[in-house]
């Protein structure tokens, strides 16, 4: 009889699923406590190297000679190309207290690292995707997808009323979720695509979506029906946001921002709470869609609105601003600057000794 048809006391399967989870977080913890480690190596030898080049005045030719002479002592250690060695000068010199701001840096992969020092010049910004690349759990193609979109700049700017309707201590928190604008072109739709094509394809693309709104959204519905004194209305996308317990309606207009809308968004809100809302839940908040608006008929509009609702647009094409087009690296050039000591076999692989 083979051990997966041998009987099992009662009780088993819990005892099992228990020690599985705790086998994983360990193996997680090692993990982090190994790119930890590797972090701090790496920043001892920036430092090393920066005050060599300082007090002695290294130059690329002396540091091509440690390269050879340190991959030579460990030729199973990935990451001492004369290229990383210049890496971890920059961390060194750009991260001095090992953080980024108030971000501890070796809770970051070097790739991660890497692209921060070479994509982002300046401090708050690198600090900002620093935080938010931990928060999020982002890849480095995440990571290097968001710099590009600009998301520090879009994050918390779209237009609400929050201030008004909701709590002091939430309204920030809140706040903070929405963005301004939204980029959907993801979704390979043209300007000319109407509300009902944009819909449907946000919900086919659902991952992407869901990554785009930002962490903390679950996806509940699509054109979910509410029954009203006998009539019948639907909402264009619904979700729950995990972290502020509560729901979010998304109305979607393919078209410029009209005061009647957050009055229809209103209405909305105002029946979510009243059937779908549980006691503990936070009241429901809105976010409207629209292709373009006018920032003040928005703030009439939302004035005299009674539940707490945003507006933002959305870009189904758009194109990156010409200097951050020009001077961001891509992936591809940046692991073919870290792996090129690696054979053609590990280029999938983690470059020069970063878990992604």
């Amino acid at each position: 009889m083979t051990p997966s048809r041998l009987p099992v006391p009662e009780g088993y399967g819990e005892w099992i699923r228990a020690l599985k989870a705790r086998i994983q977080g360990a193996r997680a913890r090692a993990v982090l406590a190994a790119n930890a480690e590797q972090i701090r190596l790496y920043h001892e030898l920036g430092r090393e190297i920066l005050a060599r080049i300082e007090t002695d005045g290294w130059g690329k030719s002396v540091i091509e000679r440690l390269s050879a002479d340190l991959r030579e002592a460990f030729p199973d250690m990935r990451g001492l190309s004369a290229r990383n060695l210049w890496y971890m000068r920059q961390f060194a010199a750009a991260c001095p207290t090992l953080h980024f701001l108030q971000q501890p840096a070796a809770e970051l992969p070097w790739f991660h690292i890497v692209t921060l020092l070479t994509s982002l010049k300046d401090e708050p910004q690198r600090a900002w995707y620093a935080t938010a690349a931990v928060t999020n759990g982002w890849s480095r193609d995440i990571l290097v997808a968001q710099i590009r979109a600009q998301a520090h700049a879009r994050q918390g700017a779209a237009l609400t009323n929050f201030d008004r309707q909701l709590p002091a201590q939430e309204a920030g928190l809140v706040q903070a979720v929405l963005k301004d604008p939204y980029h959907f072109d993801f979704l390979g739709l043209g300007e000319e695509a109407h509300e009902r094509d944009i819909e449907s394809a946000l919900v086919r693309h659902i991952t992407r979506f869901l990554l785009e709104l930002g962490q903390g959204f679950a996806f509940v519905g699509r054109q979910l029906r509410l029954e009203v004194d006998g009539r019948e209305f639907f909402l264009d996308l619904l979700f729950y946001h995990v972290r502020l317990k509560r729901y979010v309606v998304v109305e979607l207009k393919a078209r410029e921002f009209d005061p009647a809308d957050a009055g229809q968004l209103n209405f909305y809100l105002a029946a979510v709470d009243a059937q779908l809302k549980a006691v503990d839940d936070r009241p429901t908040i809105g976010l409207l869609l629209c292709k373009t608006k006018r920032r003040l008929v928005v703030e009439y509009a939302l004035s005299g609105s009674d539940r707490p609702m945003g507006v933002a647009e959305y870009q189904l094409l758009r194109a990156l601003p010409e200097p951050l087009d020009t001077a961001l690296p891509t992936i591809e050039a940046l692991e073919a600057e870290l792996s090129r000591d690696l054979t053609a076999t590990d280029a999938t692989s983690e470059p020069d000794g970063g878990a992604a």
